[in-house]
Parts: C-alpha cells; structure tokens; sequence
C-alpha cells in the first residue's frame, strides 16, 4: 500500500511539476493587470491592461489541462498525454476545477495503460502509440467526465448554492468558518467559486461577508508562501520559487497561487488552508470589516473599512496555515520532477513505416 502511495505521489509529482510555470507565469502577469488596473481591484476590461490580464489567464486555464496530461504521460507515457489533457479540460470546463483535474489524468493514465496491454499485430503497433491508444484513451476518459461526473458537480453546485442562501439566520462565526473553509478547499475550484461569489453578489447590501472572504481568498497562497520561507527545507527547489510568486498572488486576490502545494501534498496542505482561511475570515467578521469591493487580497486596501484588522487577519490567517502545514510536512527528499512511465520508443518510429 505504501509503495503504491507513492508512485501516485510520483505521478502526481510530475504533472505539478509541469504545471507550476503556467500558474506561476500566469498568475503573475494576470496580478499584474489588476495591480495597475486604475478602476481598482477587478480584471481590467480596456486598453493594454486587459490585453495583459488577457496573457495571464491564458496561463491560469491551462494549467489543469497540463496537469491532468502529465499524470496521465507519468502512467502510460506519450499516449496518456491527449486523452489527460482532453480529459482535465473538460473537468475544468464543467466546475470540477483543478482536483477534476487531477482525477481525469488518473483515469487517462490507468485507462491507457490498460488499452497498451492489449496485444495488436504487428503493423498496428505503430499506429497503437500514435492513434489507436490516445484516440481510445480520449474517448472514454471524456466519456466518463462529461457523461459520468458532469452532472452530479451541477447538482452539487446548485444545491451548495441554494445552502447558503439559506444561511442567513446563522451567527457571525459559523458563518464565517463555512465560507472560509469552502474558498479555500479547492482554491478557485467549484466550491470555491460558490462561497466567493454568494458574497461577491452581495457586496453592495451585506460588504461584511466580503470582508472576510477577500481575506479567505488571500490566506492560501500567502499562507504557503511564508511557509517556503520558513522551513525551506520542507519544499523542493520548484515549490520554493512557486512560494514567491505565490505571496504576490494571494496581494492581489488569486487563490490559485496554493495549489501548486495542494496538489504535491494535499493530506496535508488542503486541511492547513482551510484551517487558516477559517481563522482568517472570522477575525473581520467579528471586527465588523467592510470590503467594498468584489475582490480578495490587500489590494483591495483602499475600498475596506477597518483595515488593521483587514491586515490582521490576513496575516494571522497566513502564519495559521504556514505554521500547521509545516508541523505536518516532513523535509522533502525529492528537489524535482519524476518521470515513472517507460518510454515506448516512439521517438524512434519513422512515418515512412505508416
């Protein structure tokens, strides 16, 4: 079991990997047009800034596309690479975010894998590595998203929705513990995405609860951040740049910069996230915070009432999540990424053989 454990943590391993300069290049560009942007903290809709955050969330949607085709690449090599990609896109595509991801490289890789044990002639070997086992592989990994798992995120959606619209009658602290544990669970993902925007759509009648959740949005990437710096020797060379850029990330309101970590470790990661978000969303609340704007992170400074606290529980949520995650992680041994699958000699074919 242990042994299994991980060579799926080696998968895993691979597709962040591959995946962390397309987080890390995007997210910092994507901050950057907000950053500059002189309507405030929001995507900029005009001019060369929009054309930048254009660039950045280029980078910020592929990369659950290439996450999920280098897991599955990490199983069944070269032929994996089409259907996890395909597969992660369309989980991506209907909710499921970057651990739908995750999922739909696991099945491609295992799927593949299994369709390269069937034995096929001779002439068709070639084409079995080129045609047949991603064509296959695509068809029933997309299957089993858009067929199998498509509908029930959208029922979940629509029912965790419909919860918290009833919440309104619960005290400040739960209510704050429940919207923060949910935006920082799966980090811009589809539970995220429903706690954000329940308070984003109320911003103009009920700001407090975007006073907590834009300091829920910033914990996790901040939270890792200073993590990096303090136990560096807990991360791998990739995760302790990803840190910094991951500090900058959460300044102006992208979750996104934590899952880099969530997806190497997260047992332990995820719980020290929500954890942190947690803390750091009941402090404005209880401080009565007001964020005037539909946005997270310190960027949004100028439009919040209260903002000492506003600091505060962005930096009590943050050393939370630093401090618990790192109690949990043990000192890394690996500092890059693996590749497990063995080659199948395709960069040897030559198409005259076709």
């Amino acid at each position: 079991m242990k042994e299994q454990l991980m060579t799926l943590k080696k998968h895993i391993l691979t597709g962040t990997s591959h995946m962390i300069p397309f987080i890390v290049a995007g997210g910092i560009l994507f901050s950057l047009s907000v950053m500059f942007n002189p309507a405030g903290a929001a995507t900029p809709e005009t001019g060369w800034l929009a054309g930048l955050a254009d660039i950045g969330l280029a980078g910020l949607t592929l990369f659950v596309p290439v996450l999920g085709g280098y897991i599955a690449y990490s199983i069944a090599d070269k032929p994996g690479l089409a259907p996890g990609m395909i597969g992660a896109y369309l989980a991506n595509s209907m909710g499921a975010g970057f651990l739908g991801g995750m999922a739909a490289g696991l099945i491609a890789g295992v799927v593949v894998k299994q369709l390269k044990r069937i034995k096929l002639p001779i002439s068709l070997k070639t084409l079995g590595s080129i045609f047949i086992y991603p064509l296959v592989g695509t068809f029933i990994t997309g299957g089993i998203i858009v067929w199998g798992i498509g509908g029930p995120i959208a029922i979940l959606m629509q029912a965790l929705t419909s919860w918290l619209s009833g919440l309104g009658d619960v005290g400040k602290v739960p209510l704050a513990s429940i919207l923060g544990a949910m935006t920082a669970f799966d980090m811009g993902g589809p539970i995220n995405k429903v706690a954000t925007l329940f308070a984003q759509t109320q911003v103009d009648t009920l700001p407090y609860l975007m006073g907590g959740v834009g300091v829920a949005i910033c914990t996790p990437p901040i939270g890792m951040g200073i993590a990096t710096l303090l136990a560096p020797k807990k991360y791998n060379a990739e995760e302790k740049e990803a840190g910094k850029a991951a500090i900058l990330m959460g300044c102006v309101g992208i979750t996104e910069g934590a899952i880099p970590f969530a997806a190497n470790d997260p047992l332990r990661v995820i719980p020290s996230l929500i954890v942190g978000a947690v803390v750091g969303n009941i402090i404005p609340f209880l401080a009565g915070v007001l964020n005037h704007a539909p946005w997270g992170g310190l960027i949004v400074l100028p439009v919040v009432e209260g903002r000492i606290w506003y600091i505060i529980a962005v930096l009590a949520g943050g050393l939370v999540t630093a401090l618990m995650v790192n109690l949990l992680k043990k000192n890394n041994m690996d500092d890059g990424p693996v590749k497990v699958a063995e080659d199948d000699g395709l960069d040897e074919i030559s198409f005259d053989e076709l």
